[in-house]
């Protein structure tokens, strides 16, 4: 039922993202300058002492991009560049994390915020979620060791290979039948102490599973750690720099620092 709920909204929103551009495309070919308009919302009070309804979730008016202002077409420019990516990573039923859209076109996008925009805007424009674009904030988390899982109808097989990285799926909810034999999770902080231990071979000498949140733990690598908890007798952490910072987020899903 999930499955087939979630092939559901795609498929709206791929609806939604159709009509949107032919209507672009026929204002063009009429020689008219499209016209797009996103909703306003009020994300915090400008004046404390005001009686505003600032925690509202209702428009806060409209906010009208035209071709015919300079300063809205390179806006316009990337949000359509943005929606085709997202157009394609529905298609595919993939996910891309914002970083990922903005190396595809950096010379354009400038820096990381236009697209943070794009996508905000485009939300809007949509009546949805950044979740629901299979956009995701931070690139995944990487895995290997002796586990195997099944995503969405894949497999991911680690134990035959247990050196081989595989990266933690987006849709961590999916995840179904975890096997493993591993005595211990050893979580790493930095990628490349992660690669090095697969480029020793450091599986085939020790029944572990290897974790790593490339630096800073994405939401899949904090949501799989109880998963795979479950399937190990201990937890072992490695890792120095910031290491308390790494492991408090990975365990307790928080953001707060230890000092």
């Amino acid at each position: 039922m999930e499955g087939n709920r979630g092939s559901s909204q795609r498929c709206d929103l791929l609806q939604k993202i159709r009509e949107f551009t032919r209507a672009i495309v026929q204002d063009l070919s009429i020689g008219r300058s499209p016209i797009v308009l996103i909703d306003r919302f009020r994300i915090h009070c400008t004046n404390p002492h005001a009686n505003c309804c600032c925690s509202s979730v209702l428009p806060n008016g409209k906010e009208i991009l035209t071709l015919q202002r300079e300063n809205h077409v390179h806006r316009l420019d990337v949000l359509l560049r943005v929606l085709l990516i997202v157009q394609q990573l529905l298609q595919e039923n993939r996910h891309g994390s914002k970083r990922d859209i903005y190396y595809m076109h950096p010379s354009v996008f400038s820096e990381q915020s236009v697209v943070d925009r794009a996508i905000n805007d485009i939300c809007i424009l949509m009546q949805c979620s950044r979740h629901n674009l299979n956009v995701v904030s931070v690139g995944n988390g990487l895995v290997m060791g002796w586990i195997r899982f099944l995503e969405g109808g894949r497999k991911f097989d680690c134990i035959n290979r247990p050196n081989t990285a595989h990266p933690i799926p987006v849709q961590v909810e999916e995840v179904k039948d975890i096997v493993s034999v591993a005595d211990y999770i050893l979580v790493v902080e930095k990628e490349s102490v992660f690669e090095r231990l697969a480029n020793d071979q450091f599986c085939n000498a020790n029944r572990c599973i290897v974790i790593t949140g490339r630096g800073y733990p994405d939401i899949p690598t904090r949501s799989k750690w109880p998963m795979m908890q479950s399937n190990c007798v201990a937890q072992r952490y490695a890792g120095l720099e910031f290491f308390l910072q790494i492991l408090r987020n990975t365990v307790f899903h928080s953001n707060v620092s230890f000092l």
